[in-house]
C-alpha cells in the first residue's frame, strides 16, 4: 500500500522485574512471531512489553507501578531494534516514580522526545469499548494517532490540558473567594483558545485523511456495500472557543468546571447512517473496529514513512473464520511490516497462515 514505507521491527526484547518476568530475554527473528502458552503465563505480558518499548507507556494500564514486579520496586525493558537497516537499542527504565529512556545508551532529555521513533497498532480483545464506551476512550485514541506525527499538536495538547486544570482549579476558588478581577482567568481563555483552535482543526483535517482508510479496510473485511460514516461532534464547529468561554463563564463558575472546548469532543461511528453504537451488531462492530485499526496502521505508515509493528493479542479467538481470513489477507499483503500476536494454540496459528509462511515461535 505505501512501497516507500521503511521497515521498523524489533529483534530482541530484555525484561527485568517487568510484570510477571524476573529477568529474561526474548528474540523475534521472523516476520511473524506467535508468543504461545496458556492462559496466565505472561503472553499479554509480552506483548505489553514490546509496547511500552514503543511509547514508554503500558498499553493497558495509565499507571507505571502495575508494570513492576510484584514485591519490586522498579523495572526496565530494552529493547533491540532495526530501524531503516540500523541497529538502535531502547531502554526504558522506571523505579520510584521516576522514568528514564536511553537511545544507544544516551538519555533522552525529554521523554517526548521518544514519542514518534517507533510506533506499533495494537488490537485487543477489550478494544470495543473504542465503539460501545465513553467519548475520552474516542479522543485519547485519536491524540495518540496525532501526536505520534505531529509534535506541535502533542505539545498544544499537553499545555491545554495544563491550562484547563487551572483554570477549572480556579472556577472552585470562585466558590469560596471571588477574585477582584479577571486577569487570571482572561490569560487561561487566551491560552485555551490557541490550543484548542490548532487542536481541532488537526482534528478535523485527521478525519478527511483517515475516512478513506477506513471505508477501504471496512469493506475488505467484510465485502459488503455498506457506507461507513464518522461525524466529527465539537463545540468548535458553532462558534469559535473563546466565545464558548466568555458566553459560558456562568455556567462554568455554576459548575465549578470548563463545560465547553475540545476536550468534550466525540466522534460518531455510522453504517448506512445509524449509529454503530446503538444499532451495530456484534459482528458489524468487530469488523469495525478491525478497520480502526488497521486505518490507523496505514496512517501512521504514510505519516510516518515507516512500517509500525502490528500486535495482535488473543483475537483469533474471537473471530470466525470469514474474519479471520480476510484479517489475514490484509496483514500478509502489501503495506505490513512485522506482527507479533499471541494465541493458547500455536497449531492454530501454523494453519491459518500456512505451511510455508515465516512464522517463529516463543513457547510460555
Amino acid at each position: 500500500m505505501f512501497p516507500f514505507a521503511a521497515l521498523n521491527s524489533i529483534n530482541k526484547i530484555t525484561l527485568l522485574q517487568f510484570r510477571n518476568y524476573s529477568s529474561v530475554t526474548f528474540e523475534f527473528p521472523a516476520p511473524v512471531t506467535c508468543i504461545a502458552g496458556p492462559n496466565g503465563s505472561g503472553k499479554t505480558n509480552l506483548l505489553d512489553a514490546v509496547y511500552y518499548r514503543c511509547y514508554t507507556k503500558s498499553y493497558f494500564s495509565a499507571y507505571q507501578q502495575n508494570s513492576v514486579q510484584n514485591g519490586m520496586d522498579g523495572f526496565r525493558v530494552t529493547g533491540v531494534f532495526d530501524r531503516k537497516g540500523k541497529e538502535e537499542v531502547i531502554s526504558c527504565k522506571w523505579k520510584a516514580g521516576k522514568k528514564e529512556i536511553y537511545n544507544n545508551g544516551a538519555e533522552y532529555e525529554k521523554i517526548t522526545d521518544h514519542i514518534g521513533i517507533y510506533s506499533a497498532v495494537m488490537i485487543a480483545p477489550d478494544d470495543i469499548e473504542l465503539i460501545k464506551e465513553h467519548s475520552e476512550l474516542r479522543r485519547k485514541w485519536i491524540d495518540g494517532i496525532l501526536s505520534q506525527v505531529d509534535r506541535e499538536y502533542l505539545e498544544k495538547l499537553m499545555h491545554y490540558q495544563r491550562i484547563l486544570q487551572q483554570r477549572n482549579a480556579w472556577l472552585k476558588i470562585q466558590a469560596l473567594k471571588p477574585a477582584d478581577n479577571n486577569t487570571e482567568l482572561e490569560y487561561y481563555d487566551a491560552e485555551l483558545s490557541v490550543d484548542g483552535t490548532y487542536i481541532f482543526e488537526q482534528r478535523k483535517k485527521f478525519l478527511k485523511d483517515f475516512l478513506p482508510l477506513l471505508n477501504d479496510f471496512y469493506h475488505r473485511l467484510v465485502d459488503g456495500k455498506e457506507a461507513v460514516q464518522v461525524t466529527y461532534n465539537s463545540d468548535l464547529i458553532q462558534k469559535p472557543l473563546a466565545k464558548w468561554l466568555a458566553q459560558n463563564l456562568e455556567h462554568d463558575l455554576r459548575y465549578q468546571r470548563t463545560l465547553r472546548g475540545i476536550h468534550k469532543d466525540d466522534w460518531d461511528f455510522k453504517l448506512n447512517e445509524l449509529q454503530l453504537k446503538q444499532f451495530g451488531s456484534q459482528g458489524q462492530k468487530k469488523s469495525f473496529l478491525f478497520a480502526l485499526k488497521l486505518a490507523q496502521y496505514a496512517y501512521l505508515s504514510k505519516a510516518q514513512g515507516h512500517l509500525p509493528i502490528l500486535l495482535l493479542d488473543d483475537i483469533f479467538e474471537k473471530l470466525d473464520q470469514n474474519r479471520m481470513e480476510a484479517l489475514l489477507r490484509i496483514i500478509r499483503g502489501e503495506g505490513f511490516g512485522q506482527v507479533i500476536l499471541t494465541d493458547t494454540h500455536p497449531e492454530r496459528i501454523r494453519e491459518a497462515f500456512g505451511k510455508d509462511a515465516e512464522v517463529g515461535f516463543i513457547y510460555l
